[in-house]
């Protein structure tokens, strides 16, 4: 478990040396890991590692740790302190390690990006407007000012949903697009428009949520569990042969294709968009 949640990755072959077992003890770990409800994660390289929002390490941290946006203040004013003390160093290396806030090799860079985060929290819990200075925006190809109302994050802080008061719409910023975050006195005249948006397990977003249910078999469950750690909340255990999926979805996309790609291991059980949408699909596979 320690090897498994430390900020780094291993492959297979380097947790078997580490742990001196075999491959087929390392999986039985790993399926130990799956049964009591934890979300064991495989990456590009075979690489493995447990996802710290797994229900017993959320449970815990809860108790014992800061929120994600404590750690990053903490993190710059660090990072920001001259004090090269043992205290501090280890501090800072508590903090990577826990919550992965290292998240650009080059410290100016990092700490711009931990002020940011630290404005916009700001302008969401008091409500208040900001400007994104020099944004820049490849599909218009400018770099401009975005006077925006914040009020949520995104992709694990690295995106924010805000309202822009120019072309009155809702929209993603990235926050490495953002040269610096200005907070404005102005407070929120908008938030009737602000529309919450969703991300599903497939990484596909929108503002509405649609339900899926599916049987899965024994291939069909394990890939899904591996590919999609996040599934595992939504997967009940039928029998010793079947498990049933049942989760929201912002995009029949994504779901499809792993459903498509295993058709004669899963069963749709649910809803009837969905299986339209399926029939569609496979009837432009025909012609």
């Amino acid at each position: 478990m320690l090897l498994l949640t430390e900020n780094r990755q291993y492959t297979v072959a380097q947790l078997c040396d580490r742990l001196d077992i075999s491959r087929r003890n390392l999986y039985y770990y790993l399926e130990f890991f799956r049964d009591y409800g934890f979300r064991v994660e495989k990456r590009s390289g075979a690489c493995y590692s447990l996802d710290k929002d797994s229900d017993f390490f959320r449970r815990l941290f809860r108790t014992v740790n800061f929120t994600e946006d404590e750690a990053i203040v903490m993190r710059r004013i660090l990072e920001r302190a001259n004090d090269n003390s043992l205290q501090v160093q280890h501090l800072r290396r508590k903090l990577d390690a826990l919550y992965d806030l290292d998240i650009l090799d080059d410290v100016e860079l990092r700490q711009r990006y931990a002020q940011s985060v630290s404005v916009i929290y700001d302008a969401i819990k008091w409500r208040r407007c900001v400007v994104l200075r020099h944004y820049s925006s490849p599909h218009s190809n400018t770099q401009t000012d975005r006077i925006v109302e914040p009020y949520m994050f995104l992709n694990h802080n690295n995106e924010i949903r805000a309202f822009e008061l120019k072309t009155r719409m809702n929209k993603t910023f990235k926050l490495a697009r953002m040269e610096s975050v200005e907070l404005l006195a102005d407070e929120w005249q908008n938030e009737k428009h602000h529309k919450r948006v969703f991300t599903d397990i497939f990484l596909f977003s929108g503002e509405q949520q649609m339900p899926v249910k599916l049987r899965l078999g024994r291939l069909a469950y394990n890939l899904m569990v591996e590919e999609y750690p996040r599934s595992q909340p939504y997967i009940v255990k039928e029998d010793s042969r079947h498990w049933l999926l049942e989760l929201d979805v912002c995009s029949y996309i994504g779901i499809g294709r792993f459903v498509l790609g295993l058709y004669d291991d899963v069963e749709v059980l649910g809803d009837e968009g969905f299986k339209t949408y399926l029939r569609d699909r496979i009837g432009k596979m025909q012609t």
